[in-house]
């Protein structure tokens, strides 16, 4: 919990060093004298997502009152149309005042650009490397600088499970499999009662379940090895890996492909017409504003063989250079890693703060679990949002992974892999 709140005061601290310092955008910016409108752009565009963002903007407006808030989501994908729509208005010299990101690698395209103004002036003067935890510190520095404020905390390495359909299949809610082998055990009796046992939908959600295979058949350090180089890809063990996410795919729903993003996936588990869902915990904001109660309608674990780790990423935001209201977009970082904004935000979106000194009483059941795994767990670095690999690599193994759940060609998409991560580890 200690290093949850840490991190929730990391946030802040980015967002006032956006404000504060770094290149001459953030010196000269002054939130105090800011109007006008301050146009952020995010792909929370609906569902629990938006819910989350209308808290922050709520908060904004309150801390604000002369500003305008311009909403330039864009949904789809967990950013993916966002991701492109973005690059394209940054490449032709028309950024927004402020973009949503992951933190991680994610944001080392944006830098090699040079696009984005460094921030670390603005957190210092805000005092956010007090607040923020140290692992999150070190995610959000590149080359000794800081360039966005985190809003949150997110895990990627949860299930999501209908209480009622494991009762049917005789398995006991409260119990969950130990490893992937026992998962998949369940997921036979599951199978069997006449249900579906994993509800998946497109590419970007194929990608995390396979990060989360990826993690419970390697294990931490094995997993990590896969970016930083000291895991081959080639081995005997990513073998392993690819083929336990083969059996997994084996349980899933058939019209998958169809479902563009994970909003679907998480409803059949809602509905019943799946037991499991492997999803970030923003699934736990749909459950609660769906009148779901935890333990009675659905109940949550990490995914089997990845118990004390945390797949991380976390939701930051960018000063963008060449802001059109840069006074407004310190403002925006000002709010995001304020402990009001941290915590209106947080207890929507069903993540935790990055901000050590947000009080916990007022999360639910799930998020204060969370808080305490990200201060006990170890922590690792989530594939499908951005926090492990650069945009173009994750766009590149996500067009093999998607082209995996056709054929199921183990080798192939072993091959694949291991030639995309020689070509960017170079």
């Amino acid at each position: 919990m200690r290093r949850i709140a840490m991190l929730a005061s990391v946030a802040a601290a980015g967002l006032l060093l956006s404000a504060c310092g770094g290149g001459s955008a953030v010196e000269d910016a002054n939130p105090s004298e800011a109007s006008g409108s301050v146009g952020v752009f995010t792909w929370w565009a609906d569902g629990s997502e938006k819910v989350g963002l209308d808290a922050l903007v709520d908060i904004f407006s309150e801390q604000y009152p002369d500003l305008k808030f311009d909403n330039l989501a864009v949904a789809g994908g967990a950013g993916s149309q966002a991701k492109s729509v973005l690059a394209a208005n940054l490449k032709s010299g028309n950024p927004p005042d402020s973009f949503q990101a992951h933190a991680g690698a994610e944001l080392q395209d944006y830098i090699a650009a040079d696009q984005l103004e460094d921030l670390t002036s603005f957190y210092e003067d805000a005092k956010l490397n007090e607040a923020f935890p140290k692992d999150l510190l070190d995610r959000l520095t590149v080359d000794g600088k800081i360039y966005s404020v985190p809003s949150n905390i997110h895990r990627a390495n949860v299930v999501w499970a209908n209480v009622d359909v494991l009762k049917k299949a005789g398995l006991d809610p409260a119990k969950p499999a130990a490893d992937l082998d026992a998962w998949f055990a369940d997921m036979d009796k599951i199978k069997e009662s006449g249900t579906t046992p994993l509800a998946v939908a497109g590419t970007w959600t194929q990608v995390q379940l396979f990060e989360n295979i990826l993690l419970a058949t390697l294990g931490a350090e094995g997993y990590n090895g896969l970016w930083d180089g000291t895991t081959d890809w080639a081995g005997a063990d990513v073998t392993k890996a690819i083929e336990n996410y083969k059996k997994a795919l084996s349980y899933t729903n058939s019209d998958r492909d169809t479902l563009s993003d994970w909003g679907p996936a998480t409803q059949l588990v809602e509905d019943g017409a799946a037991a499991y869902n492997v999803m970030g915990d923003w699934a736990e904001a749909k459950f609660s504003q769906d009148g779901k109660k935890p333990g009675e309608d659905y109940v949550y674990f990490p995914t089997p063989g990845t118990d004390g780790v945390f797949d991380f990423l976390a939701d930051s935001f960018t000063l963008p250079k060449g802001a059109p209201n840069p006074d407004g977009s310190k403002a925006w970082l000002t709010t995001i890693s304020s402990v009001d904004g941290q915590q209106a935000f947080n207890a929507a979106k069903g993540s935790i703060p990055a901000r050590t000194d947000v009080p916990a009483d007022k999360f639910g059941e799930y998020q204060k679990s969370a808080i305490e795994d990200f201060s006990s767990d170890t922590i690792v670095s989530s594939l499908a949002h951005g926090a492990a690999v650069p945009v173009a690599w994750l766009n590149e193994l996500s067009t093999a992974v998607s082209k995996f759940g056709g054929p199921q060609d183990v080798a192939a998409l072993q091959d694949s892999a291991a030639s995309i991560a020689e070509k960017f580890q170079q």
